[in-house]
């Protein structure tokens, strides 16, 4: 019997830039993050494990050069990923809303949540010591699945309801915005670090 999948959810992944050493970024993130006191009194305030300028810095970009190359290569991949996803931008753009570095060290998670005001979000990662956290993502229909059974342990990977997605230090990965998705507890001793961002429409 012929079956057709409908409602695709799509991953970008891909490698940042060969021109943005990791160790160079690594460097800058430890940086601005022992630089910066109002980011890491808002981590203590929140209880929020490690260190994220989420909640501090809004100019990544504009502060430190190698930030704004970062921003350069992203432009290109949310640029492409858009093309995959067949999006009719009505001649308005992609553009990066914010920018951030998550440092997660030794028993840190950041819990299952989604971008509801931005179009494409990602991630790309800095430092990824052997035995940390994968990205786990969520099947957006699991809130309508109510007496489903479980899938098998073995099921194809497009029909889990959980998808475990192991980046590699310089990849980039995309997903649209509204794809639930969260960081499981780091059980590596090294820091977990990343950069992450959203691009909305205007």
């Amino acid at each position: 019997m012929p079956l057709t999948s409908l409602f695709a959810t799509r991953l970008y992944r891909a490698r940042l830039s060969d021109r943005i050493a990791p160790a160079d970024l690594e460097a800058a993130c430890y940086s601005i993050a022992e630089d910066d006191e109002a980011g890491q009194d808002w981590c203590e305030t929140e209880g929020y494990p490690g260190y994220t300028s989420y909640a501090s810095l809004t100019d990544l970009p504009w502060r430190f050069p190698i930030f704004a190359d970062v921003v350069k290569v992203l432009d290109d991949h949310v640029a492409e990923f858009a093309t995959a996803l067949a999006f009719d931008l009505g001649g308005r753009n992609l553009v990066l809303e914010d920018i951030w570095i998550n440092i997660l060290p030794q028993g840190g998670t950041h819990g299952s949540h989604i971008h509801p005001h931005s179009v494409i979000s990602g991630t790309t990662y800095v430092a990824m010591p052997e035995g940390t956290s994968a990205l786990k993502l969520e099947d957006p229909r699991l809130p309508m699945m109510m007496a489903a059974p479980p899938r098998t342990k073995d099921c194809p990977e497009d029909l889990k309801t959980f998808v475990y997605v192991k980046p590699q230090v310089g990849d980039v990965l995309l997903w649209e915005s509204w794809l639930r998705h969260e960081v499981p507890m780091n059980m590596a001793e090294e820091d977990r670090i990343s950069v992450s961002f959203n691009y909305r429409w205007e």
